[in-house]
């Protein structure tokens, strides 16, 4: 059974001005979602299930999914605010989604096989496609999940224009990860980097630390877990204006409870993504010098 790629692009955009899964990055008009499906294709995905908003899916359908026909399946599913659990209700005034953990929740009645999960705003290379998609074809059997994750060397995947969201990860002797901790504000500190905690503490970082682009393998016995730690995390912090259920956060507590064992896996590829305006040029550029190399054809689809 081919794995499937689920493709998180439900996000606002709001930092980048603008519905940033549209942009077009490469020299005939690609996207930066076009590479990612290009590398999945020819790494081995069968399916391709891209979770958007309902706002965006007539424009999203049109710019985006129908590049694809003929070249994989593609399905939709949708993250809207007031997809809760019974007994649940967004509170007045809410109009942040509810994170990464939320929206792969949105798709399990689409995912019946093994699937990887990624950024639509990330270009995360062809290696970690392919490390995703030979672990997610192979049997892992075994008393817990088997689940896997690419992550990258922090340094590579900061923005010269701003703070970014990574998962800090660190692993044990057997290439398992062991921890994951969430920073929402790290930024470029000379060759390494500083994250910026919500009770105004500074964490130092040296740049070589794994990090976590919500590059996840993942199989379909992860929904049988989250639909209780979501309700869970409403709970806690469902009344919050800007609380949000992470994927790091959902791995790290199954890991913990000594639920799954996930493997890391480290990409040879330079990473790079689009989270200012600013960071565009950047893309744009480190594209065209790929497709001079001979790594991508002029014209993906």
């Amino acid at each position: 059974m081919k794995p499937t790629l689920v493709v998180l692009a439900a996000g606002m955009g709001s930092r980048y001005g603008g519905l940033k899964q549209l942009d077009q990055v490469g020299p005939s008009g690609e996207t930066i979602i076009d590479y990612s499906i290009y590398d999945a294709i020819r790494a081995g995905f069968g399916k391709v299930v891209f979770i958007i908003r309902r706002d965006i899916e007539t424009a999203f359908k049109e710019a985006v999914g129908s590049r694809y026909a003929g070249k994989i399946k593609v399905e939709y599913a949708f993250q809207q605010l007031d997809a809760l659990p019974e007994g649940f209700c967004v509170p007045e005034g809410r109009e942040k989604p509810w994170g990464t953990g939320h929206a792969v929740l949105m798709c399990k009645d689409v995912v019946k096989e093994p699937f990887a999960v990624i950024n639509s705003d990330d270009f995360y290379g062809r290696h970690g496609f392919k490390l995703l998609a030979d672990y997610l074809s192979s049997s892992h059997d075994g008393d817990k999940l088997a689940f896997s994750m690419c992550g990258f060397i922090m340094r590579n995947t900061l923005s010269d224009n701003g703070t970014v969201s990574r998962g800090v990860c660190e692993g044990d002797a057997d290439g398992n990860l062991k921890e994951v901790v969430e920073h929402l504000k790290i930024e470029r500190n000379g060759n390494a980097a500083k994250s910026h905690m919500q009770d105004g503490s500074v964490v130092e970082f040296s740049g070589d630390e794994v990090v976590s682009l919500n590059m996840w393998g993942f199989t379909p016995s992860l929904f049988d877990y989250m639909d209780e730690m979501f309700a869970d995390f409403l709970k806690e912090h469902g009344q919050e204006m800007k609380s949000e259920f992470f994927i790091p956060s959902v791995v790290d507590t199954l890991i913990k409870k000594g639920k799954a064992d996930v493997k890391v896996m480290t990409s040879e590829d330079n990473w790079f993504g689009i989270t200012y305006r600013e960071d565009k040029p950047m893309v744009v550029a480190s594209i065209k010098e790929l497709v001079a190399k001979g790594h991508y054809p002029g014209k993906l689809f």
